[in-house]
């Protein structure tokens, strides 16, 4: 080899290195560019549930939160939190998905009837559609999701859906197998429209947060209580202190809340932060999750009551005429809550609307004679 050609020969080497060089630098900047944007394009929101820790209810939402990252390529994650553990009521849980201290919340939707009136409507009450399936179709089918939607961005929220839960039912320290049975009672149930109504029929009504349930009726101070489903009152040990379990008609476990919805409330800022698709994913597995949400509850009922059954518990039913009774009395109170603004307003006119449907034939013109 000659000394021209050597020369060549290291040129060549020489910049063959420099090539490499560059080419490593330019990937490294590629690869540090990329992983910037992947954590950039994740984002994460803080949810809080009421169910309290270790209960069924939370077990399943944890569940489903948890499942968002993946199903969202790692774009949208959800950190769950069980009630208390940021907002230590639910005042300051509405305040707090409002302010962006949580991005989103999953309460009982009743539980703003006193900031939202319309929220009276956004859930089941006493003596109206009484059946799961029949919300479902108010909301995704005549137009109650785009109304509710409404409603709550007045208050700087973006509600994406109902979540199916339960029905509320009574545990009673003797039987009732009548309307007329109940007169004289003192019965722990949600103020509001369901207090006013069971006052029609001379119960004497009390407002109890859950934990004091079970002291009242062991101390007798109640005669009876309201409270959810069987699955979660027997974790809650009411078994122990009362004898009976007051239902519906055959196929209707609760005359006065038989579909105790909650939902998924998020901030509308972070909501409107996220792509279409990342919406539209959001939405579509909440509608999964109700369902499934929903099923599990039932059939821990289910085997709750033979539970309750082997502790001696009996069931006690209200007749079809018990229900139209109740509903009656509940008529002229649905009246007084819709017209405390126009937006609750406008929610029971859909509603009354569907009822009065032959397909449900709930309401007849004489029923409403005389409201407004």
């Amino acid at each position: 080899m000659n000394t021209r050609d050597s020369g060549i020969d290291r040129k060549a080497a020489g910049n063959r290195r420099g090539f490499l060089k560059t080419l490593a630098i330019a990937t490294t900047f590629v690869g540090a560019s990329f992983l910037t944007t992947t954590v950039a394009a994740a984002t994460t929101w803080k949810i809080q549930s009421v169910w309290d820790a270790g209960t069924v209810g939370y077990s399943l939402f944890e569940e489903w939160c948890n499942s968002m990252e993946k199903k969202s390529g790692g774009e949208l994650i959800f950190k769950c939190f069980p009630a208390k553990a940021v907002a230590a009521d639910n005042n300051a849980l509405f305040e707090a998905v409002r302010n962006g201290v949580l991005q989103g919340m999953n309460p009982f939707t009743l539980y703003w009837s006193g900031k939202i009136p319309a929220s009276v409507f956004l859930s089941s009450y006493p003596g109206g559609p009484d059946q799961p399936h029949q919300w479902d179709t108010m909301f995704y089918s005549l137009g109650m999701l785009d109304m509710t939607r409404d409603i709550y961005k007045k208050y700087g929220l973006f509600y994406v859906g109902p979540i199916q839960h339960d029905a509320n039912i009574i545990h009673s320290k003797k039987p009732v197998s009548s309307l007329d049975d109940l007169k004289g009672m003192k019965i722990r149930v949600p103020g509001g429209m369901v207090a006013e109504v069971f006052q029609q029929f001379g119960v004497s009504t009390v407002s109890l947060p859950g934990s004091d349930i079970f002291p009242a009726l062991e101390k007798g101070t109640i005669d009876a209580a309201d409270y959810v489903g069987p699955a979660v009152n027997y974790e809650l040990g009411f078994s122990q202190v009362t004898k009976y379990i007051l239902f519906g008609p055959p196929g209707v476990m609760s005359i006065y809340q038989p579909v105790d919805l909650m939902d998924l409330t998020v901030n509308l800022r972070a909501w409107n932060s996220l792509s279409p698709e990342l919406q539209q994913l959001v939405e579509d597995e909440l509608r999964i999750y109700s369902q499934k949400h929903y099923l599990t509850i039932q059939k821990r009922n289910i085997e709750a009551m033979e539970k309750f059954k082997a502790d001696g518990n009996v069931v006690s039913r209200l007749s079809q005429e018990d229900l139209q009774r109740f509903r009656k009395a509940a008529i002229p109170i649905w009246y007084r809550w819709a017209n405390k603004d126009d937006d609750a307003r406008k929610v029971f006119d859909l509603q009354v609307k569907y009822m009065e449907n032959e397909i449900m034939g709930y309401l007849s013109p004489d029923d409403l004679k005389g409201m407004e």
